[in-house]
């Protein structure tokens, strides 16, 4: 399925070269997640990664936030376990049964990011709240304008965060990090995020500040050997959990795999004619 004609109400996308743009599309509610998003959001993904022209995809959010986090209003229902089947009472069994599928489901829906085959670079303006957070987590490289504020906001509202931030952010901010903003549930401005490590830069202005520079660094992604960073992705992700022997084991069973490719071949020649690499994947 091509990039450009994935259909969603909550998710659009736009191709430009070997980069596409995933926005957050629903500006009117503040890109609260709802329903739709949970089953539109893996399904886009994939659509994205099985377009081999895709190298890179940014994700950014239409509206002055990039996400207010869950939809609490419309999640309402699933999260309470739904109702009986057959007319009749469901049993506490059944409800909590429904209820743990379908947390199981959104965060599989936000570890699809994670699993992208290209690497995911967050453009974050405005706010990111609770699920938002889960979501830029899962991506490879965050950045965020200078008006971004960021929350792990589920303690405040009675829930322990279950989709992936207390589970992803240890390895990227820090265990200490982690706790206070997910104990305290307190908002934390660009400025800080950057300092914690939560956001790779900062970009003065607003969204559409972030998101150009989010471009140009998936331009440059995108004009790598395609099988070299599909490759680093892979071995960055094979590190999680193991040992750093195990991680070289991995590393050199790769590159005995795929090292001898079309694409170093044209590293090697475009160097020595000192012109910029033309890539293929291949």
């Amino acid at each position: 399925m091509s990039a450009a004609h994935f259909e969603s109400t909550v998710l659009s996308t736009e191709l430009d070269g070997h980069v596409a743009t995933l926005w957050l599309d629903r500006p009117d509610a503040g890109n609260a997640m709802g329903p739709e998003f949970w089953v539109d959001l893996p399904r886009i993904v994939e659509s994205l990664c099985d377009d081999h022209e895709v190298r890179c995809i940014v994700l950014a959010a239409k509206g002055k936030h990039f996400s207010v986090g869950l939809d609490l209003k419309a999640m309402a229902g699933p999260l309470m376990g739904g109702s009986g089947s057959g007319g009749g009472a469901s049993s506490h069994a059944t409800k909590n049964a429904a209820l743990n599928k379908q947390i199981k489901s959104m965060q599989a829906s936000v570890s699809s990011v994670a699993a992208a085959r290209v690497p995911v670079i967050a453009a974050v303006h405005g706010a990111c709240i609770g699920g938002g957070v889960d979501l830029i987590a899962a991506c490879d490289i965050r950045l965020a304008s200078s008006d971004a504020s960021f929350s792990v906001r589920e303690a405040k509202v009675a829930i322990v965060a279950d989709i992936g931030s207390l589970q992803r952010l240890p390895s990227i901010i820090g265990g200490g990090h982690v706790a206070e903003l997910a104990l305290t549930g307190k908002d934390i401005d660009a400025a800080r995020a950057a300092e914690i490590n939560l956001v790779n830069h900062v970009i003065d202005g607003g969204s559409d500040d972030v998101l150009a520079a989010a471009m140009e660094m998936a331009a440059d992604i995108a004009a790598n050997s395609p099988l070299a960073v599909e490759g680093t992705k892979r071995v960055l992700a094979a590190n999680d959990g193991h040992t750093i022997a195990e991680g070289l084991d991995f590393v050199a069973d790769f590159n005995t795999m795929y090292i001898n490719s079309n694409d170093l071949i044209e590293a090697m020649t475009s160097f020595m004619e000192k012109r910029p690499g033309n890539y293929t994947g291949t």
